[in-house]
């Protein structure tokens, strides 16, 4: 073991065990080092790792994956790698910037500090800095010094934000440099993924050059935070996780029919009536702290209020939802908000105008999916409201109705907004800027549902294959399904295709909370992460499959508990509980 350990740490290959017998990733290698030597050097630990593999049972051969070192994810749109190789210590290292009035700059460089030498986002206690060792002896050349370069620190990320980066690690002193400060932060996150423990038991570096943007501007994870309440802690984990993963916007599905933990301060009464409890609740100090938090990271927050449907936990104001008839009389049970109540849209414009005020990225999911029409059917006012309108008995023309009120009260408000994709399936007049998300046939009927959409002129984000709570089994390789789809891989135009601006993994809360949801999400959602990054050629999951084991190694290292996905393998540093 000792011999193939060498073998890994020198050269950080990726290898197939599908069918080892033919050594196909050596051909990788030459392509990545020219050198005569290193060819030599390939070969030999080939024929090494192919006997050492003789003397283990053939289904461990087949099926195990070992981890790369030092192989980012997501997979840089230009990576240039040598063979050289350096070394970093904590004693000498330092980062060093040409802004000084960029309070997420000054952060990033705290934490990225700790997670390279400690391997963790936090100041180490004096404990662990004095039983830190600098292992390892020689006169290999060091790296001393990230120098980073960009041009503007905004407040706040946007869908407009700039990721791009150029980083360049070279002898002595390395170099980021971006033009913004979202650029610089997805740059140092890929310097700190390639460093990796060498054979000289010193963080380690290859020299290498990467030229990188992402391929969407959208990249989400969705959160429900109804049917199960998740802790501000465990938010606070995911987000490290999605700035690991170059994910940048947190979907945040706040409310929901079983329970409403948003602490209005403008109606209070909907959490203290709507919420599991009151231990239940996001105050505003707390949603101050993760929109901070993941302003830090460049990461935006966008908030769900999901309506007219899924409003069962929103009883405490009063004639907002539909009350429900049998007999021809109320029969206590209540249905999605009223459309016919003027005073409905009142309400909904002052809360609007508060969450623009709590949620600086100025976007909102209004929702739209999955309205019930029975009991607006069986509703006396809503039939007469229906007849006024012509609408007949035609209720899809009454979310329609609904959807166009509420997008002219958050236009008027200054808000952006997406919806499901059921408000434009309806027919719906709702502006062009509107965002439509994709959710329906995960099966693959969400193709037709792309063309259809984008015809229409909206910009649309893809969700329906990435529902992460659907998965049951690992075992069953669905990163390798999730891995494959292209959100532009429909019949369209051109114009339509750029009109697909990303696409999300969802996770839903029925059967996932406090304590499942970091191993259920990850790093099943870092595989989503590079299929919206990388470049659209990057789509061979048996080449990714070690790259993404080491970055489950990663992921563990930090502290979160990722559960392997990729099959049998070990990490270096397995997860325990503090």
């Amino acid at each position: 073991m000792k011999r193939f350990n060498n073998f890994q740490h020198n050269k950080k290959l990726e290898i197939s065990f599908d069918c080892y017998s033919h050594c196909e990733y050596s051909t990788k290698l030459i392509n990545r080092f020219s050198k005569k030597k290193m060819m030599q050097k390939t070969l030999l630990s080939c024929l090494f790792v192919l006997s050492w593999f003789e003397h283990l049972p053939s289904s461990f051969a087949k099926k195990t994956i070992f981890a790369t070192l030092g192989e980012p994810w997501p997979m840089p749109l230009q990576l240039s790698l040598s063979s050289i190789t350096f070394n970093l210590s904590p004693e000498t290292f330092g980062f060093n910037h040409d802004r000084n009035n960029c309070d997420i700059l000054q952060e990033a460089f705290q934490r990225y500090y700790n997670i390279i030498f400690y391997g963790t986002i936090e100041t180490p206690s004096q404990e662990v800095l004095q039983n830190y060792q600098l292992r390892g002896e020689g006169d290999k050349q060091q790296i001393n010094t990230l120098m980073v370069t960009m041009t503007n620190c905004p407040d706040y990320p946007s869908n407009t934000s700039n990721e791009e980066y150029m980083l360049t690690v070279q002898e002595e002193t390395s170099h980021l440099e971006a033009e913004s400060i979202w650029g610089v932060l997805r740059g140092l996150e890929t310097f700190s993924q390639l460093i990796y423990t060498g054979e000289d038991e010193r963080q380690t570096i290859n020299k290498t050059n990467i030229v990188d943007r992402p391929r969407f501007p959208y990249r989400g994870l969705l959160l429900d935070t109804s049917r199960h309440f998740i802790e501000v802690s465990t938010l606070l984990k995911n987000l490290d996780a999605m700035a690991y993963s170059k994910l940048n916007v947190l979907h945040f599905h706040l409310v929901d029919n079983p329970s409403f933990p948003y602490q209005s301060h403008t109606f209070p009464e909907l959490s203290s009536q709507g919420a599991y409890s009151q231990n239940h609740v996001y105050s505003q100090d707390d949603i101050d702290r993760i929109v901070e938090y993941a302003r830090m990271r460049g990461i935006r927050v966008i908030p769900e209020f999901d309506t007219p449907g899924h409003t069962q936990s929103w009883i405490a104001i009063k004639d907002l939802l539909t009350p429900c008839y049998a007999d021809d009389k109320p029969n206590g049970l209540f249905g999605p908000v009223d459309p016919s109540v003027e005073s409905n849209y009142a309400f909904l414009n002052k809360l609007y105008i508060e969450i623009k005020s709590k949620f600086p990225d100025g976007h909102i999911h209004l929702g739209g999916d999955e309205v019930k029409h029975d009991c607006w059917e069986s509703n006396p006012n809503i039939v007469s409201f229906m007849e006024s309108q012509g609408y007949g008995n035609n209720f899809t023309k009454l979310e329609g109705y609904y959807a166009e009120r509420m997008t002219s009260i958050a236009s008027k408000i200054g808000l952006g907004f997406l919806v499901w994709q059921e408000v434009v399936d309806s027919g719906a007049k709702v502006p062009k800027e509107t965002i439509a998300i994709v959710w329906k046939d995960a099966d693959g009927g969400y193709v037709d549902e792309l063309a259809k959409v984008t015809a229409k002129g909206y910009r649309t984000i893809l969700s329906s294959p990435w529902y992460l709570n659907r998965v049951k089994d690992p075992h069953t390789d669905p990163w390798k399904k999730y891995y494959k789809v292209d959100p532009q891989n429909f019949s369209g135009t051109k114009n339509q295709k750029n009109l697909v601006i990303g696409g999300e993994a969802c996770m839903w809360g029925e059967y996932v909370d406090n304590t499942n949801v970091i191993p259920r999400t990850w790093p099943m959602a870092s595989v989503i992460g590079e299929r919206l990054w990388s470049a659209k050629n990057v789509r061979d999951p048996n080449a990714a499959a070690s790259r993404l084991a080491e970055h489950q190694c990663r992921l563990i290292r930090r502290g979160l508990q990722a559960q392997s996905i990729t099959g049998p393998g070990f990490c270096p540093q397995e997860w325990h509980n503090e």
